[in-house]
């Protein structure tokens, strides 16, 4: 219990990182597409296109990063203070303080929050403009002073030194390495929080100054993942192997990598595969001095290719193919002499609800409430970031609801984004614990794999009884 509660608050934290970064990855992209087309280097130099940068990766991406920091925690009003506070670290240094905004961001929010905790209620009636209004400016303007006086400074130096120590990772050809932390983590659903939480803002800085960074091709690289699919869709049993095509397609086109975790988790040993294959790629990569501009997402072969400045997409291409046969082979190997029994995703389920004591229906997947609210007005997917796995579900549950006549909201969203009136959460068993504690009194359903889980069904069936 104690390991499962860790891992939830691991997630928990993971999430926040990623849901700073997750809804400004349009920008990011933006900024990198910029990048890539007009700088000297570009495919289409321009110098007054060029001009933009500079400024959109010192001001724009950090001020984004600081207001979703603090309307994370504290809604709008979160927002304005974490974004004030952002700019305090920007004046304060003279990199770019993603760092910074990831840090200044929350904090802004978690203290305009304690102080209408204290304060709000006590406001006489007709003064609660004054009130927001000077709260937010009197504390963002405290914040954005000690961030360039003091907090600044500081991180600026931190983040110099995250950067030194990557570049001596990538100087003593150590990067390869770094997969034997990055793919397992994948599998734990903390892929966001890795590729934006970390090598994103690190990546940014390299790209800044070079035009490109292979820190962005670490977590993306789809060939690891296929790699899997591929061995299921040869050596696979039963639903395993009929399912893996179309998962296949979805992940290499789609980019949405979580589709093939569920792959892994049936079959632990696999993820020496993944390990395997993101390490010959991270290596295949550095041989050919291959980068990206900015981070993919979703990390698509062709986002990857999209965002691979001038002479860098043979070296793309070549990464992604090695990793994929390097963990097409050790996932093979795996499969073809391993238990069959253990192939099939819809036995493993079985096998795993018998051996906690579940039933196989949908009332025994419930932790939050015991039984389905008599109204049902909104069902809620939620993963990591809200856009990937939990998208995929939304619109299957959607379509077998329409079939079904029954008029329910269906959404997706990002685990700490929940809405409050949803009435139903349905989650990846890895996440449901995170969903739990964001809200508790909801029902809940725990899956193994968004794409192919009976509980679906199940629950149309509930929703008719009602």
């Amino acid at each position: 219990m104690a390991e499962k509660g860790f891992r939830a608050k691991i997630q928990k934290f993971g999430s926040y990182l990623s849901g700073m970064i997750m809804p400004n990855i349009g920008a990011f992209i933006a900024w990198g597409i910029i990048t890539a087309l007009f700088i000297e280097d570009g495919y289409l130099p321009n110098e007054d296109l060029a001009s933009l940068v500079g400024p959109m990766i010192n001001y724009l991406l950090p001020l984004l990063i600081g207001f979703s920091g603090g309307r994370l925690v504290h809604d709008l009003r979160g927002g304005v203070v974490g974004a004030t506070a952002t700019m305090g670290m920007i004046v304060g240094a003279d990199i770019p303080m993603f760092l910074g905004a990831m840090i200044m961001g929350p904090l802004g929010g978690y203290l305009i929050k304690k102080i209408d905790d204290l304060f709000a209620h006590r406001i006489r009636s007709g003064f609660e403009m004054l009130y927001n209004n000077f709260s937010a400016g009197i504390l963002g303007a405290i914040l954005a002073g000690v961030a360039v006086k003091l907090v600044g400074p500081i991180v600026q130096g931190l983040s110099k030194l995250l950067a030194g120590g990557v570049e001596a990772i990538i100087n003593a050809g150590l990067l390869p390495v770094t997969s034997i932390i990055i793919e397992p983590a994948k599998i734990l659903f903390l892929n966001n929080a890795i590729n934006h939480g970390i090598l994103g803002p690190i990546g940014v800085d390299q790209a800044a100054s070079a035009g490109k960074s292979i820190l962005f091709l670490l977590e993306t690289n789809p060939g690891p993942g296929l790699g899997i699919l591929l061995a299921f869709m040869i050596f696979g049993k039963g639903m395993s192997r009929s399912s893996a095509p179309g998962a296949a397609i979805i992940h290499f086109l789609g980019g949405i990598h979580e589709i093939y975790f569920p792959y892994v988790l049936i079959k632990p040993s696999l993820i020496i595969a993944v390990i395997g294959g993101g390490a010959s790629g991270v290596f295949t990569f550095s041989l050919f001095n291959a980068g990206l501009a900015a981070t993919p997402s979703p990390g698509s072969i062709l986002a990857l290719l999209a965002l691979a400045p001038q002479g860098n997409h043979l070296g793309v291409i070549a990464g992604v193919l090695v990793a994929t046969a390097v963990s097409f082979a050790i996932a093979g190997f795996i499969l073809k002499t391993g238990k069959t029994e253990e192939e099939d995703i819809s036995e493993a389920t079985k096998k795993m609800e018998t051996m906690k004591g579940k039933e196989s229906t949908v009332s025994s997947a419930l932790k939050g409430t015991n039984e389905m609210p008599n109204e049902v007005n909104k069902i809620v997917f939620a993963c990591d970031a809200g856009m990937g796995s939990s998208a995929m579900g939304a619109s299957l549950l959607r379509k077998k609801m329409q079939e079904a006549g029954i008029e329910t909201t269906v959404i997706n969203s990002a685990i700490n984004q929940i809405p409050d009136d949803a009435d139903i959460i349905i989650t990846h068993k890895n996440l449901t614990d995170t969903a739990k504690a964001r809200k508790a009194n909801a029902y809940h359903i725990s899956v193994e794999n968004f794409l192919n889980s009976p509980k679906y069904d199940e629950l149309i069936e509930q929703l008719k009884d009602n």
